[in-house]
């Protein structure tokens, strides 16, 4: 069974940084991606970034390109987005998502396995 579990949300001021994580467990082997997406308020929920885990290949949407990154702790079946720049259009609710085989920059198929998401607010 996999689980997808996510930590690291909370409050950070405007042109701050923060990473967010999350780790995967219950695959047999490295052959999956990793979304990143988050919900706005008054917007649907948009993917962010993607991560192949066994090829480490990641997509950045341009929305947020250079100022979010997506990694991987290959010691640990962790997946990070560290965000830069935070701005207050940045607060929302962060989730992270996992589905088997390459990402290749698409948002579809669907992805299968769900964090519990986690709530990033930038505010002075």
């Amino acid at each position: 069974q996999v689980q997808v579990v996510q930590s690291g949300g909370e409050t950070v001021q405007p042109g701050g940084s923060l990473t967010v994580s999350c780790e995967i467990s219950g695959y047999t082997d490295y052959d999956y991606c990793v979304g990143w997406f988050r919900q706005v308020r008054g917007k649907e929920r948009e993917g962010v970034a993607q991560l192949h885990f066994g090829s480490a290949i990641k997509y950045t949407e341009t929305s947020v390109k250079g100022r979010f990154t997506v990694h991987r702790d290959d010691k640990a079946n962790i997946v990070r987005l560290q965000m830069t720049n935070l701005q207050p259009e940045d607060t929302g609710e962060y989730f992270c998502a996992a589905r088997t085989g390459v990402c290749g920059g698409k948002w579809s198929p669907r992805f299968d396995y769900w964090g519990q998401g986690t709530q990033v607010t930038v505010s002075s």
